[in-house]
């Protein structure tokens, strides 16, 4: 059904909404659904061309939104990434419709059309739950905030076709039909939502702080009310210390600090520290600070870090290491590789003996020209591309539960670059090395060696968009191995995951495997048993209290806010333990970029508030139970399955019977 029709748009382009454009639009959808309904050939060009001249108003847009469910049954995203909207990114979303080709501007238009009819629940979708959609259009209205509060650009206003004039007129429509109250409230909130997850990759988070920031300055009715939120935001990217107030620029900001005494230096590197603490956001002036610190007032550093007694020790004993990483790393174009550094100096990796000479001959490494080019193509040239991996680098060590898949299908190697930056930084760092300079990945599989370069693409065929340039330069050849690894465990009448996860991970991954799901028929096997197991193997008060020492691969069945089954997702189990209201709860890393999701039946993952280190989800045990399908053990520390309450395992039991395994 279409929403209420509210006033006109503010600027639209032209009304083209006639009755003879919607009855071109519905023959050629009608076209379309029985073109794919024999040939599965897709007219959607004619499909395309009336709906363009439905953009340009509100009536015209209500038309669009009407249809939306009979585009989708006719297959009009159909063999595209739109057909999988789950997997859509907001920011790749954002460079679609402000910059892409007219044909893929219509379609992401459509396509943002449709979630807003899934928000407000007038539209369903098998893979897309109404809270999924309302925070990816939370996170494209801030990114486009432009659009809604001010006069187009120069670049929107010369697109072909006025689709410049077509995009703002959506973006004021989805303002007033997103249902928020007051949508700058909503879209700070969901800045901090993201944030709690202390992400590696936050250039879309910055880039709706920017949105928000010059909406703040807008006369815009919606910018009215300033929340201290708002402002803690927008001050740490671009106003962080007294220094810098005004955001006065580089030059600027570099004849300041040469008048400043050791007081106000001091000041300057206390306040840096507690806005990039405080948000996990660095503001572009910090590299400047902490480079300027390096030529008069080194001992500083660790308190513009804002490091505590453990980072500040690690700073000490390794001077010279820390001190080329500044130099080679940390610049305004990289400025995140500041809480990068922060952060790995905190966890004491420095103290694993390997690590040191691994990150020296990371500042010494050569890329090859693959790498390279890689490197240039998704960060640009404004620095050296041994400088943009050196500073994910240290992102990815210093948070490593931050790490996201972006667009790439491949949870898994997301999920073993986080696990060896986690426990086995060394050999994560080893694989980076051979990467990035040989354009070559070795592994070993069963006494054989894996060589990635001998080997076809496997999951992710496409570029990479929103991944840290350790996932860009390792991923595909991670991926392919992978996919290797599981070919050559095909046929052995078990799940291919039991051999591969533990050759693929590393020797710390347990060596006993369970599996819910019959591998031939899909349907459960010995489902109360393997609740037990899971158990005996990780609740501590089944196992003899035994924390877990590595984190563990394991997969879930990923359900939608309807408890409808979406599909297999490789996750990784952190640790359970007892939360500060004694529920206990498993701490896991989801790959898939946010880990707050809704799973159906109450089933809400917790990102933070609930005893979450930074990057972890968690849920109460039963819940994570009631969607897992897949874990790892080890079998000599396994604990006692009849000790576990038979209500425990019922109650994980009928959560998964009445979602995603109630046909199994």
């Amino acid at each position: 059904m279409p929403v209420d029709n509210p006033e006109s748009d503010p600027a639209p382009h032209g009304s083209e909404g006639s009755d003879s454009v919607v009855a071109a639009f519905d023959a050629a959808i009608a076209r379309l659904a029985a073109a794919n309904a024999t040939a599965g050939v897709s007219p959607v060009f004619e499909v395309l061309e009336p709906a363009r001249a439905l953009l340009f108003d509100s009536a015209g847009l209500d038309m669009l939104y009407a249809r939306v469910e009979a585009l989708e049954a006719a297959g009009f995203f159909r063999g595209s990434d739109w057909d999988a909207p789950q997997t859509l990114v907001p920011s790749l979303a954002v460079r679609t419709i402000r910059h892409g080709e007219p044909v893929a501007t219509l379609v992401e238009a459509i396509s943002q059309i449709r979630m807003l009819a899934v928000a407000r629940g007038d539209s369903t979708h098998p893979s897309l739950s109404p809270e999924h959609a309302q925070h990816f259009l939370a996170q494209v209205m801030a990114m486009n905030l432009d659009l809604v509060v001010g006069d187009l650009q120069e670049a929107d206003r010369l697109r072909p076709e006025n689709l410049g004039y077509a995009v703002q007129t959506l973006y004021h429509y989805l303002l007033r039909h997103l249902g928020y109250g007051n949508i700058l409230e909503h879209l700070v909130s969901e800045v901090w939502r993201i944030l709690a997850q202390r992400p590696v990759q936050v250039s879309g988070v910055k880039h709706m702080v920017t949105q928000i920031a010059a909406c703040l300055n807008s006369p815009d009715p919606i910018a009215n009310a300033v929340s201290d939120d708002a402002l803690q935001l927008i001050n740490a990217v671009f106003s962080p210390t007294e220094g810098c107030r005004e955001d006065p620029g580089f030059e600027v900001y570099g004849e300041r600090l040469a008048t400043m005494d050791d007081a106000t230096l001091l000041q300057e590197a206390i306040a840096f520290a507690q806005a990039m603490h405080n948000t996990g956001l660095v503001s572009p002036y910090m590299p400047g600070f902490i480079r300027y610190l390096r030529t008069r007032w080194n001992e500083l550093i660790p308190t513009a870090l804002g490091l505590s007694p453990t980072g500040a020790d690690a700073f000490n004993c390794y001077p010279a290491l820390i001190h080329a990483l500044i130099d080679g790393a940390i610049f305004p174009e990289t400025n995140q590789a500041a809480y990068g550094l922060a952060m790995m100096l905190e966890r004491g990796i420095l103290y694993s003996p390997p690590v040191a000479p691994s990150l020296w001959r990371q500042l010494r490494l050569t890329l090859c020209d693959t790498t390279t080019r890689k490197i240039t193509e998704v960060f640009g040239d404004s620095r050296r591309p041994e400088c943009f991996l050196l500073a994910d680098v240290l992102n990815v060590l210093g948070l490593p539960l931050g790490v996201g898949q972006g667009n790439y299908p491949t949870c898994q190697s997301t999920r073993a670059i986080s696990m060896w930056a986690y426990s086995e930084p060394a050999d994560l760092l080893r694989i980076v090395a051979w990467a990035a300079r040989d354009d070559e990945v070795i592994m070993r599989f069963e006494g054989e060696n894996i060589s990635s370069k001998e080997l076809a693409s496997g999951l992710a065929k496409d570029p990479p968009v929103d991944v840290d340039a350790v996932s860009l330069v390792t991923v595909p050849h991670l991926d392919r191995i992978y996919f290797e690894m599981g070919r050559r465990s095909a046929g052995r009448g078990e799940d291919p995951h039991k051999w591969v996860n533990a050759e693929f991970h590393g020797d710390h991954v347990g060596h006993g495997f369970r599996i819910a799901v019959d591998v031939f028929t899909g349907g459960l096997k010995d489902f109360e048993g393997f609740l037990r197991d899971f158990y005996a193997a990780y609740h501590p008060f089944h196992n003899g209290n035994l924390p877990v020492i590595n984190p563990q691969p394991a997969g879930i069945a990923v359900t939608d806010s309807g408890s409808r089954f979406l599909g297999w997702h490789a996750i990784s189990i952190q640790r359970v333990a007892l939360d500060a209201n004694r529920v206990m709860r498993a701490y896991f890393f989801n790959p898939n970029n946010d880990s707050g999701q809704d799973w159906g039946q109450g089933i809400v993952t917790s990102t933070h508030g609930n005893g979450e280190l930074y990057g972890e989800a968690s849920l109460p045990m039963d819940e994570f139970a009631s969607r897992l399908y897949v874990f790892h053990y080890d079998p000599l520390e396994k604990g006692n399955p009849g000790s576990v309450p038979d209500a425990e395992i019922r109650r994980a039991s009928q959560l998964a019977r009445s979602s995603w395994a109630s046909d199994r």
